[in-house]
């Protein structure tokens, strides 16, 4: 691909790390499924054919004779836990198995040709639990069979406790392989010092008004799910029609010299200091690297979604330990540490609670950040703005090819 991938540049730079936005992630695009797929049953689960169909047999299969080993080895990207280990520690301490935790990850298509041909030949990679962004790679993990079937039944905690928001998801229907880790939204970033409309839509990125002052994501997948959004088109759904109809918008608003930028991850600081009025852009990077003129908001029409999620290779040598981490997260408490350090939306809504007492007991500084995160919907969204998130439509290579052809020459200026 000749363009940079959202997920590559998007990250979780905070001001106690020395990792750079691009540290974070890889590939994010090429997600979701056309319409929620079906949940874990004796049927199988649906897909587009191939080892992702699992049945309750072979969960069962899968987990018979496997047993709590003590320890466990997990791969993790750069900024993802605490510099303390703090939530390590505690699962550590009221489990009894040991973690050894590698932030290993820096990119998601490095990460999966690492790890491809150990698993293609049934051989183990050396981790029993590792993240990957819902997106090409975690596609083709799920359809070779690179993945462990989850038995849900050792999984209450998720089943208790996670939003509905991020359960049976179109890019893993029924969680038959993953449970969302942490998860962003793209949507509208404005700067309140020039723009004193209040910004609720997609359709104000492409009004005349302000001409020369709007920002577009460069991605070819970030650029189409807002020209698609914009035209009332679910993009999960969409059709190499409803591409079409969006691109021809998107190129109207070009040509009409609306845009002043399509940009990767440089509209940060455009908007803090009023290069760009508004733009697309980032919730986490809204929370904790713009200024405060800049607001953000999910779009009336909708906005995308995308999700970091807890996966075990199949080959995995500690796997019952592995599941056991990923439902002890699930416990609000256990969840609340990790979100009031990374500060992307958590897949457990009660661990708002948990950092609104906190709030209520804390003084000074920490009394006013952790407000700020107990009530921020950038992290906490409405029910009505998880209602309006949508996922990437999943691609096939032939359907990848037929959308880049025609999305990617509109940021190009062709």
């Amino acid at each position: 691909m000749s363009h940079i991938d959202p997920a590559f540049l998007r990250g979780l730079t905070r001001p106690r790390s020395a990792f750079s936005e691009a540290s974070r992630r890889d590939v994010l695009r090429l997600m979701g499924a056309a319409g929620a797929g079906l949940a874990l049953s004796a049927c199988g689960v649906q897909g587009q054919g191939g080892k992702e169909k699992v049945s309750r047999n072979d969960v069962q299969e899968y987990w018979s004779g496997k047993v709590k080993n003590g320890s466990l080895n997990w791969a993790n990207w750069p900024g993802y836990m605490q510099d303390d280990r703090e939530t390590i520690k505690a699962f550590e301490k009221e489990t009894g198995i040991k973690v050894t935790y590698k932030e290993v990850i820096q990119e998601m298509g490095p990460w999966f040709g690492k790890i491809q041909a150990p698993l293609a030949a049934g051989q183990s990679i050396d981790f029993d639990l590792m993240v990957m962004t819902n997106g090409i790679q975690l596609e083709k993990a799920r359809q070779l069979g690179y993945l462990a079937p989850l038995d849900h039944s050792r999984l209450k905690n998720f089943a208790a406790n996670a939003g509905a928001r991020f359960k049976n998801p179109s890019y893993d229907p029924g969680n038959t392989f993953t449970v969302p880790y942490e998860s962003g939204i793209t949507g509208i970033a404005y700067n309140t010092k020039y723009v004193k409309d209040e910004i609720t839509g997609i359709a104000q990125l492409f009004d005349a008004k302000y001409k020369g002052r709007v920002g577009m994501m460069g991605d070819s997948q970030e650029l189409g799910n807002f020209g698609m959004f914009l035209l009332g088109i679910d993009p999960e759904k969409s059709t190499k029609a409803d591409w079409e109809k969006a691109a021809a918008k998107l190129r109207e608003q070009r040509d009409g010299g609306i845009v002043r930028k399509y940009y990767s991850q440089d509209y940060v600081d455009a908007v803090s200091k009023g290069d760009v009025w508004l733009t697309m852009a980032w919730s986490g990077d809204v929370y904790s690297l713009t200024s405060p003129d800049v607001k953000f908001v999910v779009p009336e029409e909708g906005g995308t979604i995308w999700t970091d999620n807890l996966c075990i290779p199949k080959t995995a040598e500690n796997p019952v330990d592995a599941l056991t981490l990923m439902d002890w997260l699930y416990v609000p408490a256990n969840n609340a540490p990790l979100t009031e350090y990374i500060n992307y939306m958590p897949p457990v809504p009660a661990t708002q609670r948990i950092l609104a007492q906190k709030a209520a007991k804390a003084a000074g500084e920490e009394k006013k950040d952790l407000t700020r995160l107990s009530t921020s919907p950038l992290i906490f969204p409405t029910e009505a703005d998880l209602a309006r998130l949508r996922h990437y439509r999943r691609l096939t290579q032939a359907e990848e090819a037929e959308y880049q052809k025609i999305f990617e020459p509109i940021s190009k200026g062709s």
